[in-house]
C-alpha cells in the first residue's frame, strides 16, 4: 500500500563524544538507514531533524565492515539521502502538527543529548497527546527518560517496552561509560521491560508506542510503525 500522504519525522542525535573517553559516537547507521528505506520505499515522506541541525554525527564504529547490511550499503551509494542527512532540520524549528509519527534511531549519542533535550521531550509529549505513533530503537528508548503523558506520569510506565539490554551494553564494553543504562532506566520508570536474544530482532508495540531492542530490530520497528500508520 502506498503511504504517499504520510509524513514521518526522524530525529537523530547531534552528540559526538563518547563520555570522556576521547572516542567518537553519534547515531548508528543501520538504525537510521534501514527504517528510512522501509518508510521511503512505502511512499512515506520522511523529514530528518537533529538538535543542532545540519550533519548529525555518525558513530564511526557503525561504518565498520562487520556492521554493514543491505541498508547501510544502499545508504553508502545514496548521494541524495546523504545530502538530505547533511541538511537535517534544527529540531526546535519542527512543528508536530506537520507529521503523522516520530521515529528515533539509536546509537549512543541520544543518551547524552536527546534524553535531556527539552525540545525533544516536548515534541514526543505533543505527538503522544495527539494520538500519534512514537517509535524508538536500540539506545533511543532512552529518549523517553523525562517524557511524561498528559497526566504527568512517565510515558513508559506500565507499557511493554524494550531497548538496548544491559548484556548488550556489557558486550560492547560501555557499561561504565554511558550516562545511564537503557534497560535499567526503562525499568526504573515503571516500564514493563522485556528483551529477546542479544543482537536478535525484538520489537514491542503497546498502543502508539513502538520500541526495538537493538540494531537488528531497526527494520522490524519501522515495519510496525508503518502497520500502525496504515490502520
Amino acid at each position: 500500500m502506498e503511504k504517499e500522504n504520510l509524513k514521518v519525522l526522524v530525529v537523530l542525535t547531534s552528540h559526538d563524544q563518547l563520555g570522556d573517553t576521547g572516542n567518537k559516537t553519534g547515531f548508528w547507521v543501520e538504525e537510521f538507514a534501514a527504517p528510512y528505506y522501509v518508510m521511503a520505499d512505502a511512499g512515506v515522506d520522511v523529514t530528518i531533524a537533529s538538535p543542532k541541525g545540519g550533519q548529525p554525527p555518525i558513530d564511526p564504529k557503525s561504518a565498520l565492515p562487520e556492521f554493514q547490511t543491505e541498508a547501510t550499503k544502499r545508504f553508502d551509494e545514496d548521494k541524495e539521502l546523504q545530502a538530505k542527512l547533511a541538511n537535517s532540520m534544527i529540531l526546535s524549528e519542527v512543528d508536530e502538527q506537520d507529521y503523522d509519527a516520530i521515529f528515533y534511531p539509536g546509537g549512543h549519542g541520544p543518551l547524552w543529548d536527546l534524553a535531556n533535550d527539552k525540545t525533544s521531550i516536548t515534541l514526543i509529549e505533543d505527538f503522544w497527546k495527539n494520538n500519534k505513533p512514537v517509535a524508538a530503537v536500540c539506545h533511543a528508548p532512552g529518549v523517553f527518560r523525562f517524557v511524561k503523558d498528559s497526566d504527568g506520569i512517565p510515558l513508559v510506565k506500565g507499557k511493554k517496552v524494550t531497548g538496548f539490554s544491559n548484556s548488550e551494553e556489557e558486550a560492547v564494553q560501555l557499561t561504565d561509560i554511558v550516562p545511564f543504562l537503557v534497560e535499567d532506566e526503562l525499568i526504573k520508570l515503571g516500564g514493563d521491560y522485556s528483551k529477546g536474544a542479544d543482537w536478535g530482532s525484538y520489537v514491542l508495540k503497546d498502543g502508539n508506542l513502538i520500541t526495538g531492542q537493538n540494531p537488528g530490530s531497526s527494520e522490524e520497528t519501522a515495519k510496525e510503525l508503518l502497520a500502525l500508520l496504515s490502520k
